[in-house]
């Protein structure tokens, strides 16, 4: 079986590459329009292509910085994002597998605990029954640490949120962290 497996992250990758790769021949694919800022997608790319490069992975990405494509897809509030996120991600997925002749495809995000795996299966469903490419659905949320684990131990960047805008705002809005202090004088 030849699948396309969308990628979010090197670590989720990282964790579910066996589960993946013992169903059949796996092709990563990074497609992530949400990801911001600009910095973030491009450590996350690179992030890729170094486990892809070291596990002699294939992958291939879309490299274009999507923000403007995110944003005119969601609410100016970032209200019921996620859902809307999921269907643009693997519906460009599905798409791809059905160009490359993949039996199925799938997508690493199935290891997060943070995700709507419901969701996510909803979204799956709908990108194939548009391509009649199928859509694998695993709950591979026991993976997760072992993906994290190995992206420690091979200095892989491992990011600290979903990776849209308004995700990295809840991530840090209650934090206390100050980018620059002054040094006060006497």
């Amino acid at each position: 079986m030849k699948i396309v497996v969308h990628v979010c992250c090197a670590p989720c990758l990282a964790g579910t590459l066996d589960a993946f790769g013992g169903l059949g021949d796996v092709l990563a694919y990074f497609y992530n329009p949400n990801i911001h800022p600009l910095l973030e997608f491009r450590k996350r790319l690179k992030a890729l292509e170094v486990f892809a490069e070291r596990r002699g992975i294939r992958y291939d990405a879309d490299r274009e910085y999507g923000l403007t494509r995110f944003l005119e897809l969601v609410a100016p509030d970032g209200a019921g994002r996620c859902p809307v996120c999921y269907r643009a991600r693997l519906g460009r997925t599905a798409r791809y597998a059905a160009e490359k002749g993949a039996d199925a495809f799938s997508t690493t995000m199935l290891s997060s605990r943070y995700q709507d795996h419901d969701a996510i299966r909803r979204a799956g469903a709908a990108a194939a029954a548009e391509t009649g490419v199928e859509f694998l659905y695993r709950d591979l949320r026991d993976r997760a640490d072992d993906g994290l684990a190995i992206a420690k131990k091979m200095s892989l960047y491992r990011q600290q949120y979903c990776g849209c805008i308004f995700s990295e705002y809840e991530r840090y809005k209650d934090t206390k962290v100050e980018i620059y202090r002054a040094k006060q004088e006497c």
